[in-house]
């Protein structure tokens, strides 16, 4: 029987092994490689942490996605919550909804909000009809524009993560809180959320790796004014042709994405009685 298992799940692992773990190892190789010597040295990342232009970058890139995270899960929470709890037959129709963005290109997405946000788009007509406003303001090319942009784009895989993890909690687990005398904030955020955790982990590490590696969206809202690790990384290796730079960046972008996921794990609500 194991010798069965093992030969079936052999090939996914050769898979993994030949097109995930290699190129990552040859990324990794590249970074510490000094190109005109080939010997090993750490200089590339020194020359990025002393930078401060990288430094501010950086800073930004973890800024931005950790709060695109913070937000979406703050949407997708009762939204996931609501959705678990529906009949089949409306939550089918609703996850439909929910997964219609993302059979939508990004690239049309986000010139979407160019349309919203834009200097004659719908919130400054709006604003300037009420007079709150007597010019356009600036909102594309910023910071919130990136954040409403990613926030946007990857909310639906918040939701489909939590709302996975959701359905596997009986709804008698809830009713036995309750008749303890615990409210309906106090048995969602004590009951619910641990033991929806693994649903978040998920879901957060989804959202935080894609928002400190997309590329079109911040290049569409933000412009070369707000600059991120993905459009740091294309100038060193398209621009500057900066190999060495380059993978130094991209390991730079695994290495923190995998920091907050295990920060995530250690740090995931649990429940009362695995405290």
């Amino acid at each position: 029987m194991r010798r069965t298992i093992t030969i079936l799940v052999l090939p996914a692992l050769l898979f993994i092994f030949i097109f995930f773990v290699l190129p990552l190892l040859f990324l990794l190789a590249q970074s510490v490689q000094d190109p005109e010597t080939g010997r090993l040295t750490l200089a590339g990342y020194g020359d990025f942490f002393q930078r401060e232009t990288s430094q501010i970058i950086y800073v930004r890139t973890l800024r931005l996605g950790l709060t695109i995270t913070i937000i979406d899960i703050v949407l997708a929470y009762p939204a996931s919550y609501f959705l678990a709890r529906m009949p089949a037959r409306r939550r089918t129709l609703a996850m439909s909804l929910v997964i219609l963005p993302l059979m939508t290109n990004p690239v049309a997405r986000t010139y979407a909000w160019l349309i919203i946000l834009g200097r004659t788009g719908l919130i400054n007509n709006v604003l300037l009809g009420l007079g709150l406003i007597d010019q356009p303001a600036r909102l594309i090319f910023t910071e919130g524009a990136i954040i409403l942009g990613l926030a946007q784009l990857f909310l639906p895989l918040m939701i489909l993560s939590l709302v996975s993890a959701m359905e596997n909690i009986p709804e008698d687990i809830e009713q036995a809180a309750r008749s303890l005398g615990a409210n309906s904030l106090t048995t969602f955020l004590r009951v619910i959320v641990p033991l929806s955790a693994d649903g978040l982990v998920l879901g957060a590490t989804l959202v935080f790796t894609g928002s400190i590696t997309a590329y079109v969206t911040p290049v569409i809202l933000g412009g070369n004014r707000m600059l991120m690790l993905s459009t740091l990384l294309r100038q060193r290796a398209l621009m500057a042709f900066d190999e060495q730079g380059a993978t130094v960046v991209a390991v730079v972008m695994i290495a923190t994405a995998l920091a907050v996921n295990l920060i995530v794990r250690l740090f995931r609500p649990k429940p009362a009685a695995q405290r």
